[in-house]
C-alpha cells in the first residue's frame, strides 16, 4: 500500500483548486467541457462516473496555459 498517495480533486474542488492556485479562470463547466469534447484539459481518473483530477496533473496544465515568462509581447508572437 502507498503511504502518500496522489491527492485527487472532484471537478468543483478542481476548478477552485485552479483559479486559487494560479489565478487562471475556470468553472467546473469548462472541465467538464473539455473532458467531453478536446485531449486539451487536465488529465483525470474515473472513479464510477465521477471524475477525479490528480493534483499534479492540474498543476501542469495549469502551468501551460499561464506559458512562459516574457518581458515583451513580441516575444509571444508567433513566428512566420
Amino acid at each position: 500500500m502507498r503511504e502518500n498517495p496522489e491527492r485527487l480533486l472532484r471537478r468543483a474542488q478542481a476548478a477552485k483548486y485552479i483559479v486559487e492556485t494560479y489565478n487562471v479562470p475556470c468553472s467546473p463547466k469548462t472541465l467538464a467541457k473539455l473532458a467531453c469534447v478536446s485531449s486539451e484539459g487536465p488529465p483525470f481518473r474515473l472513479a464510477g462516473r465521477f471524475p477525479l483530477y490528480p493534483v499534479s496533473g492540474l498543476d501542469a496544465w495549469a502551468q501551460r496555459k499561464i506559458g512562459p515568462l516574457v518581458r515583451s509581447t513580441s516575444e509571444v508572437r508567433p513566428v512566420a
